[in-house]
């Protein structure tokens, strides 16, 4: 593929991602608590969780072996980090839910099939191709560090939030309850909060445009997310803490 054809992609997918953020505003992603049947067949949940989140690391290890450049520490690194969280988030958190029985639109996971191929197709095929950037020195530079602290502390968030959700019910209990704990006390979704900081910090990791533009595809798909929730939260529960703000301690 030539270079200027990628940046065309990568360019396009970019600013798609804020058109996008603005229209989750108006259409709720009908998964999850705001599952509706009025998109079509549908699939367990459960399994169209593995699915869809497998694509991620699957295009991304496909992309990143198969380029042109020798991969060295930093890209191994990067690669390392990419299949932690996708460990993670595609085989542990869906074997750990249990509601076995939600379903989830096959439209809705052919969406995020598509969202994960081109995450993964353009952050994969930067780091095979371009690994020459990542010096040996690159560890010396200030944004590796801070970008490496973000995104640890963005996981820690993630997992922990993801636990305290996934404890909420007894077994064969259903319904939904109010979180409690961690960031909860200050925010709706500091589960989503964590992994907006995992990209966030995986952008300033690597610098590059490819994570820049995942980082900012993130926040447009769960900052609006995180605001439906947390009207939801508002609606449903007459004692919902007032103070909890929906993405973003204090402020969003």
């Amino acid at each position: 593929m030539s270079e200027t054809y990628y940046h065309y992609i990568l360019n396009s997918w970019t600013l798609l991602a804020v058109l996008v953020f603005f229209l989750l505003f108006f259409v709720k992603a009908p998964f999850g608590r705001h599952t509706s049947t009025n998109w079509g067949p549908m699939i367990n949940a459960r399994l169209a969780w593995v699915i869809m989140e497998l694509a991620s690391p699957l295009f991304f290890a496909y992309f990143f072996l198969s380029g042109s450049s020798v991969p060295n520490f930093m890209t191994y690194l990067f690669f390392g980090l990419w299949m932690v969280h996708y460990f993670n988030r595609s085989i542990i958190y869906p074997l750990r839910q249990r509601d076995h029985q939600k379903k989830m639109p096959i439209l809705i996971m052919f969406f995020a099939i598509l969202f994960n191929f081109m995450n993964g197709f353009l952050n994969g095929y930067f780091l095979g191709n371009y690994a020459e950037i990542y010096q040996t020195d690159w560890h010396l530079q200030a944004n590796f560090w801070i970008g490496m602290v973000v995104f640890i502390s963005g996981m820690i968030i993630n997992i922990q939030s993801d636990n305290l959700l996934l404890n909420l019910r007894k077994p064969g209990e259903k319904g939904y309850k109010i979180p409690q704990g961690g960031l909860f006390s200050l925010v709706s979704c500091p589960n989503l909060l964590g992994e907006i900081m995992e990209w966030v910090g995986f952008a300033l990791l690597t610098w590059s445009m490819p994570a820049f533009s995942f980082a900012l595809w993130t926040f447009a798909n769960l900052g609006p997310r995180a605001v439906a929730h947390h009207r939801w939260y508002l609606q449903k529960f007459e004692q919902y803490p007032k103070n909890r703000k929906a993405l973003i301690p204090f402020v969003y």
